[in-house]
């Protein structure tokens, strides 16, 4: 892999990862714009305890653009996107309008390939080898940041999830907090630990998954998939390593050589779950990770790192909405039994 670091016209870092190590990457960026100016606030809840980002400035960020005016395709000639060059491989850029900036944190697009009418699933395994080395790269990158507390890795796919632009596109967070999510997990590993004299709750949930084998999806030699056993989304996966680490950055060579081919056939399972005549299934993927300072990194050599996969379809033409119970009292009611999740995801396998 080779990286190439440059700047946008507003002065935003755009990084380039090719799997060729002999590309040069000089292209400079044509566009007039000025300098990105945020308004991002941090304000604590206090009667939940967890904090809120208030993000006016946008309001104004590009919307459902058509594709001859996508800003995450290669510029053209006559046509200036974020992405000066004509081609790339992966690409990773600061957010022209970010949630967080500066001191409140930071936020990145990483776009997977230059073809607007793909996703991710059809990558090769070497392209989404690559996507996994840009995670890896921005995590251990943004780690060292010190208002950063902790790095999320994530895909939202799909116009029914909220997906502003239609290319194939992730981002990465660097929040300046540990998220109240993690928190609460966090907080359930040292509960378990000190219940169970000792044990690690990420290894028994796996070891738990594993003996009873029903919610099992898919087993490598490195990597588990499973639908949870109390899953709280109609298809809900969540992807493991079989060795415990805290982050990206700690993954051996074997569990990265594996990952792409694990990953890929996940993707391409959850876009055959309702059938060949369906359009493609909307869904979040969401790297959950160690915090790396703050109270939340206390535990972090004993959080497991794990890849949580999920739609909001409940079934053909039907969406799983956050009504009362759910955003009301975050209390979830799954209309499929995980059971049954799994072994359609089963049904679907690859031939």
């Amino acid at each position: 892999m080779k990286k190439t670091s440059t700047r946008l016209a507003d002065g935003r870092e755009l990084l380039y990862y090719d799997v060729r190590d002999d590309l040069v990457r000089d292209e400079t960026d044509r566009r007039p714009l000025d300098p990105v100016s945020t308004a991002s606030e941090l304000r604590h809840d206090p009667l939940l305890g967890d904090t809120v980002v208030v993000a006016s400035h946008r309001q104004g960020r590009t919307y459902l653009p058509p594709a001859d005016a996508c800003p995450l395709c290669p510029s053209r000639e006559g046509r200036d996107s974020e992405i000066p060059a004509d081609d790339y491989d992966v690409v990773v850029f600061e957010n022209r309008f970010p949630s967080l900036a500066g001191e409140s944190g930071r936020c990145e697009v990483v776009c997977f390939t230059p073809d607007h009418e793909a996703s991710f699933a059809d990558l090769t395994e070497d392209q989404a080898a690559l996507v996994l080395e840009a995670w890896t790269d921005r995590t251990a990158e943004l780690a060292e940041l010190p208002q950063v507390q902790q790095v999320f890795c994530f895909e939202n796919r799909g116009a029914e999830i909220g997906v502003t632009l239609g290319h194939p596109h992730g981002q990465i967070y660097g929040y300046p907090f540990t998220t109240p999510r993690t928190a609460l997990m966090l907080r359930s590993l040292a509960e378990h630990r000190e219940r169970t004299g000792g044990r690690n709750l990420f290894d028994d949930v796996v070891r738990r998954e594993l003996a009873e084998g029903d919610r099992v999806v898919l087993e490598g030699e490195h990597w588990v998939a499973f639908v949870p056993y109390a899953a709280h989304w109609p298809y809900e996966v969540h992807l493991h390593p079989t060795r415990r680490v805290p982050d990206l950055r700690a993954l051996d060579e074997d569990a990265r050589a594996e990952f792409p081919r694990i990953y890929l056939e996940l993707l391409r399972r959850f876009d055959r779950i309702f059938g060949p005549d369906e359009p493609p299934t909307p869904y979040i993927a969401a790297w959950h990770q160690a915090p790396f300072r703050g109270e939340g990194a206390v535990d972090r050599d004993e959080f497991g790192l794990h890849l949580e996969l999920f739609t909001i379809r409940r079934t053909s033409g039907k969406l799983k909405y956050l009504a009362g119970s759910e955003s009301g009292m975050n209390v979830f009611i799954n209309d499929v039994p995980p059971e049954a999740a799994a072994e359609r995801l089963r049904e679907v396998a690859s031939k």
